[in-house]
């Protein structure tokens, strides 16, 4: 093939792969992407989880480009399968002390995981997750959330009127009742600790403990759970009106909403400051009921993200205060607070001598996420937007962009958070690589390139990006009312060889529904179709818990580390070293030898998938192996005429067989010649 001509010649050298590549994709497919190249070129041997699931992304600007396709890495390697649950998406790779047990879910995080799967072209992973927090006890409140908005976002996404709608008891339940908790009343206005809201160390408890400490305490009523809560009541209003409820049901979640704007705007809104900012819920010695903390966290613009404010050139001003560098603008991010606070990044919590999280100061990407999602939803469809223009969203995804890149290695890897004013994470602990708890790709999409999700059968297109930074890009296979489109932009029209301008594409059918010479807002009529049924085979091998009985890992060597003998089943699959994942082989033996899952009765299955790492040091796929059963009376049989892949590094090696029934099932492998270990990330049997 010639792409893979080109990308030979081109070798380690990473421009002249650029190079190759984008010429390549315009000489085999005119203005279309060679999604098959960039999906190796991006993934190696797990391209096939990729190609046909996310939209394919390439511009002028490569590091943009490498960061959007490691964000579908981030998303792939969060999927946990829980087996005959679904699937969810986790915040961290592997187990943290305060998630929900056994399934590692944490509901602060959900928010950004339903953004970025919403563009996923496979809905089960939206749809199950949805299912395990609203029908399996999946939201239990630990943190504050926007679940209800999300869910709601994505049916502007796929069109999906059925899934949209199947859950509206519940988020009336969980919001219009539960959360009636954290509400006084009195104030029309909900509080919270901000440890309950994902942000330990904020102005409001670090001031209510008289700047001793701020890990917990400091109940505030915030502006992001009061916009959380806004923007849940009205998703609830819009999925209560799509599923035929009364309208007095409709009418009022959407008074509810309407009153959390009216009370935020004139209580939250802090005219001195020109900010929307916290006021104290508990009083002490340190601080008084109802009032004002003493300055400007990042937090204040949330409201933006949920179109809360009214469209006035008051609340607009707030924004300059966004990229005032003396204020909430770092050299290498937003601040969460600034500068001139009074315990601005003192550092008062350690894991041993490493340097904990706080929110007095590091840059978040959780919040630079959602100010540059409010950010572009002032530059879309405000008129009063202050000094704002498309040069500040994209300066500041630039900034967001720099932040995924490890600047003592170079290599792809988002942390917790980090030092907006000397650059580098903050929180490097062994739980934090790879954290998702920020969105990229929505970004990308919704922002940058500018597709508007709408409920209506309207296809609408802004793109926020700066004309003057990015002189070409292409988006195509985007899911949107149950088609793909595609967006393209070419400043001169040189790149594409199409002509200059922005074009829509109808992506399945490779028409241009309308193009523009300049960068401005496409609508144009988009009729639906009905989304394609979901596809859920089930995985019959996961085990949630180590402890558990069946089903249960059974390997060749003595004394195994049962948590790595679990980690091969537990329904994780990803292969960053940064963060081992499977059971290993013994070091330095030759020899066959096996890992067997164990069930409690005999079980059928018909086909298996296993996830084998290769670091080119010390782990390596194995030369060969076969899948064996038994009875539990110790004779191992092969299964007889399995059809199976060769071994293959970082990827999923599949096996496909007439259906078996046994308890025990094995795969018997010889390590490499060289020596070096097979690591086993997951096997699965289905």
């Amino acid at each position: 093939m010639l792409v893979s001509s080109f990308f030979k010649l081109a070798g380690k050298n990473a421009a002249l792969a650029a190079t190759a590549f984008h010429l390549t994709a315009a000489v085999l497919q005119g203005r279309a992407l060679d999604t098959a190249a960039i999906a190796q070129q991006r993934y190696g041997n797990d391209s096939a989880w990729y190609h046909d699931r996310i939209p394919f992304f390439d511009s002028s600007d490569d590091v943009l480009n490498k960061v959007y396709y490691y964000r579908w890495n981030i998303f792939r390697a969060h999927q946990r399968d829980l087996g005959d649950r679904g699937y969810i998406s986790t915040e961290f790779l592997d187990d943290v002390s305060w998630q929900q047990q056994p399934y590692a879910s944490l509901n602060d995080a959900t928010g950004f995981h339903l953004g970025e799967g919403r563009w996923c072209r496979d809905r089960r992973f939206k749809e199950d997750y949805l299912d395990f927090m609203f029908a399996r006890g999946g939201n239990d409140r630990h943190f504050s959330d926007y679940m209800a908005h999300a869910s709601y976002q994505t049916y502007l996404v796929d069109g999906d009127q059925r899934s949209a709608t199947s859950h509206i008891e519940s988020m009336k339940n969980i919001y219009g009742s539960q959360w009636d908790d954290h509400l006084d009343a009195t104030k029309g206005l909900y509080w919270i600790v901000p440890l309950d809201d994902a942000t330990e160390y904020t102005i409001a408890s670090i001031d209510a403990s008289g700047g001793l400490d701020g890990f917990t305490g400091g109940a505030a009523f915030r502006p992001s759970i009061n916009a959380y809560m806004f923007a849940n009541f009205k998703a609830i209003a819009a999925i209560a009106q799509l599923a035929g409820q009364e309208q007095t049901v409709v009418d009022s979640y959407s008074a509810r909403a309407s009153n959390i704007k009216k009370r935020m705007q004139a209580d939250l809104w802090n005219v001195t400051l020109g900010h929307f900012i916290d006021r104290f819920q508990v009083s002490n010695k340190y601080v008084q009921y109802y009032e004002p903390i003493r300055g400007r966290e990042l937090v204040g613009m949330v409201p933006w993200l949920f179109d809360l404010p009214d469209d006035k050139a008051d609340y607009a001003s707030a924004w300059k205060h966004v990229f005032d560098t003396e204020e909430l603008m770092g050299k290498f991010g937003l601040r969460t607070n600034e500068p001139t606070y009074e315990y601005y990044m003192r550092q008062y919590r350690y894991e041993g001598s490493r340097r904990e999280c706080q929110w007095n100061g590091p840059s978040w990407p959780f919040q630079t996420t959602q100010t540059l999602l409010g950010l572009a939803n002032l530059l879309d469809h405000y008129k009063e937007t202050g000094s704002m223009t498309r040069a500040n969203f994209h300066s500041l995804l630039s900034s967001y962009v720099d932040q995924h890149i490890d600047s003592a290695t170079g290599e792809m890897k988002l942390q917790e958070d980090y030092d907006p004013d000397r650059g580098g994470a903050i929180v490097g602990l062994a739980r934090s690589p790879h954290y998702f708890h920020s969105g990229f790709v929505d970004i990308v999409i919704s922002g940058l390139a500018g597709i508007r999700p709408r409920s209506d059968d309207v296809l609408e297109v802004n793109p926020m990006m700066d004309e003057s930074r990015l002189g070409w890009f292409r988006l195509e296979k985007v899911p949107y009312h149950g088609r793909n489109v595609a967006i393209q932009w070419d400043r001169d029209g040189r790149h594409f060889g199409q002509g200059a301008g922005l074009r829509v594409e109808d992506d399945d059918s490779k028409t241009v529904l309308k193009s523009s010479p300049r960068l401005q807002r496409i609508t144009v009529p988009f009729a639906r179709k009905a989304v394609a049924a979901i596809e859920r085979p089930i995985a019959k091998s996961v085990q949630l818990q180590q402890n558990t009985k069946y089903p249960r890992g059974v390997t060749s060597t003595v004394n195994d580390d049962p948590s790595k003998v679990h980690d091969a089943i537990d329904g994780r699959v990803w292969f960053w070293n940064a963060l081992p994942n499977g059971w290993e082989s013994v070091k330095g033996v030759s020899a066959e030898q096996w890992y067997a899952i164990e069930f409690a009765n005999d079980t059928e299955t018909s086909r298996a998938e296993l996830a084998f790492y290769q670091d080119g040091t010390d782990f390596a796929v194995p030369q060969s192996y076969r899948l064996q059963t038994s009875s539990g009376d110790g004779k191992w049989i092969d299964i007889a005429n399995a059809r199976q892949d060769q071994p293959l590094a970082n990827g999923i090696t599949n096996v496909v067989y007439r259906s078996t029934l046994a308890k025990l099932f094995r795969v018997l492998f010889k390590p490499s010649s060289s020596g070096k270990q097979v690591r086993i990330v997951e096997f699965k049997l289905f």
